[in-house]
C-alpha cells in the first residue's frame, strides 16, 4: 500500500515532502505541508487508502508540528487520531 499513498500524495500542490521508513514491523510515515489546508486536504485525498491500511494495521502515534495559529485549525478536525501537538518556537524555517 505504501507505494499507492506515495502516488496519491505526489500530485498534491501544498505537500513539502512524504516518505515512509521501515522498522521491523513498524512503519514510519514522515510528511510536511505549508500549512493547516494542505494536511486536511492530504487526509482527503488518502482517506480511503487510510481506511484500508487501518484494517491490517495499527495507527499508534499521530504528531503533528507547525505554528500555533496552524495547528488551531487542525485540532478540531484532527481530534478523532488524538495527535500530540508540538507548537513551533524556535526554527529557522516555519
Amino acid at each position: 500500500m505504501l507505494p499507492a499513498f506515495a502516488e496519491k500524495t505526489s500530485a498534491e500542490e501544498k505537500n513539502l515532502f512524504y516518505g515512509f521508513t521501515i522498522n521491523g514491523d513498524e512503519i514510519f510515515c514522515r510528511e510536511g505541508y505549508t500549512d493547516a489546508d494542505g494536511i486536511l486536504a492530504h487526509l482527503d485525498n488518502v482517506g480511503t487508502l487510510l481506511a484500508e491500511a487501518l484494517k491490517i494495521a495499527d495507527l499508534t502515534r499521530v504528531e503533528v508540528h507547525g505554528p500555533a495559529k496552524e495547528l488551531d485549525k487542525l485540532k478540531g478536525p484532527l481530534a478523532h487520531l488524538n495527535p500530540a501537538w508540538f507548537a513551533i518556537e524556535c526554527s529557522i524555517r516555519d
